[in-house]
């Protein structure tokens, strides 16, 4: 029984990661497809984080943005709203050197108008490939 009991929970966990990383209060999952360096600096809310990306319509497979493509890396600031909830949300936590693979519903995305002019459907999930480049922190 003691085994079954095991074996159960193995299973739960690998599904668990296979799903992804869920975040308290959101719909959005994260999974670390390249893990960070232990001690390295975290993305925190109000930080300002330069980010390399290359989003992806999920319903249909198509890239629609990449940072990659010109050699161009983006910076926002964290947690503030200044990009969609799931991006915003999901990288938090994030490390320098560190990759995410952020699974972001419609909701947490551009919603039941999409993004049209980029080839976003209306309730058009995204999975978005973020890899974290350096992070200013607020308080610095």
């Amino acid at each position: 029984m003691a085994v079954m009991n095991v074996r159960c929970a193995l299973a739960a966990a690998v599904l668990a990661v296979a799903a992804g990383t869920a975040l308290p209060g959101y719909k959005t999952t994260y999974t670390v497809t390249q893990a960070a360096p232990v001690g390295t600096e975290r993305v925190r809310v109000g930080d300002t984080v330069t980010v390399h990306a290359t989003g992806i319509v999920k319903e249909t497979g198509k890239q629609f943005w990449s940072t990659k493509d010109a050699n161009k890396p983006f910076t926002y600031q964290a947690g503030v709203g200044r990009v969609i909830t799931g991006w915003d949300q999901g990288c938090l936590g994030a490390a320098v050197g560190e990759s995410r693979r952020l699974d972001i519903p419609a909701g947490e995305g551009y919603g039941a108008n999409g993004f049209p002019a980029w080839g976003i459907p209306p309730n058009g999930g995204l999975v978005f490939e973020i890899e974290v480049l350096s992070i200013q922190h607020k308080d610095l």
